[in-house]
């Protein structure tokens, strides 16, 4: 059979299961957009650019700077020639806002994790892994050489059983879970890789709205990596992890997917930069607050701008999604294999850059569905 026939195959059984996938081009610079294809005007409620600030015109403006000043890319790999005054600079100022001594830059978020876990999953050690844990998690584990376990999700009780009489370990959890929204917990996490000596890796690409542990005293006497994006809450492109100098210098040294990678572009670099400085100003704490009241009004209580509304099948999350495409309101329906069978949902994300009117729209919408 040749490798044509093959994949036309393949893809037949993905459409027999209902579940192909094709992307569609989105016309936007904001929430606001028209879907190229039917050129429909929607209302997006699926980014992940939780404070608006990738069109924040001092986003904007450092990224044409870096561009003029820099080109469009970088040109060669950190260690070789492709490392710019920008990307120390944003290590460095990444490194203050996780309180910790270093930070280190990756093209993505999924390359931060390949590259962590890949790097301390050594052979002969234990890597422990929350079972509702990120795709870039998962195969980040794959790529150790370590045994993996997996453990319930957010059961403490089992994460200990699993370190029990172990050696060398890591521990890997999502803050915020991106599908549920829901959140890790992480005090007693922490707990656990501080009794039984395990590092612990914690992404906390989502948690834009916490939680924001203090290390002084919630990982006081543990050994903590902490893995960022910069495409989400700093509305740019890349990732980066922040913790102890010995750690990150193996890093530099050891990860494959920061070695034998293009630096991340000058104009992603300064757009992050400039990001991360309105994130940690008073700016910042206003649409984190405008975006904290949002999810209030769609999901009171909930603690973070991904709301899942759960409907079971695939074809109830399909009907509903258009349903509300109709009513210009473009919220995705999430189903296997990206979530488990008979949890197909729909993926409701919140931005500080929606308007209150556009709240009012989905509010009303999802009562009518529900």
């Amino acid at each position: 059979m040749s490798w044509l026939t093959w994949a036309e195959e393949e893809g037949d059984r993905i459409r027999a299961h209902g579940r192909w996938r094709a992307t569609r081009d989105f016309e936007a610079t904001g929430p606001d957009g028209v879907l190229s294809v039917t050129g429909e005007h929607v209302v997006s409620f699926a980014s992940n650019d939780y404070l608006g600030l990738s069109q924040h015109p001092a986003v904007v403006a450092a990224a044409h700077e870096a561009l003029d000043r820099w080109g469009a890319g970088s040109g060669s790999a950190r260690l070789i020639v492709g490392s710019r005054p920008l990307h120390s600079e944003l290590e460095g100022e990444l490194a203050a806002w996780k309180e910790s001594e270093r930070a280190l830059l990756f093209p993505t978020g999924f390359a931060t994790n390949l590259g962590v876990i890949s790097t301390f999953g050594v052979r002969g050690a234990l890597v422990c892994s929350d079972e509702l844990n990120h795709a870039s998690i998962i195969d980040g584990c794959r790529l150790a050489r370590a045994d993996v376990a997996v453990y319930p999700h957010g059961d403490v009780d089992a994460l200990d059983a699993l370190l029990a009489d172990r050696g060398r370990a890591v521990v890997v959890s999502d803050t915020v879970f991106s599908m549920d929204g829901d959140v890790a917990p992480l005090a007693g996490i922490a707990d656990v890789c501080r009794r039984r000596g395990a590092l612990l890796v914690l992404d906390e690409a989502h948690a834009v709205l916490g939680p924001d542990p203090d290390p002084r005293d919630d990982f006081d006497g543990v050994d903590v990596l902490r893995v960022g994006t910069l495409s989400k809450t700093l509305g740019s492109l890349g990732g980066f992890v922040a913790g102890p100098a010995p750690l990150i210098d193996l890093l530099v040294n050891r990860s494959r997917p920061f070695i034998f990678t293009t630096a991340s572009t000058p104009a992603d670099t300064a757009a992050a930069l400039a990001a991360l400085r309105i994130v940690r100003s008073p700016e910042g704490d206003g649409l984190r607050t405008r975006l904290r009241a949002h999810v209030e009004r769609v999901a009171p209580g909930h603690p973070s701008p991904i709301v899942p509304i759960l409907l079971g099948d695939e074809d109830t999350a399909l009907k509903a999604s258009a349903a509300l495409l109709e009513r210009g309101l473009l919220v995705p329906a999430i189903r296997p294999p990206t979530v488990p069978v008979g949890t197909s949902r729909l993926r409701v994300a919140l931005s500080a850059a929606h308007s209150d009117a556009q709240i009012d729209d989905l509010v009303a919408a999802i009562a009518d569905l529900v």
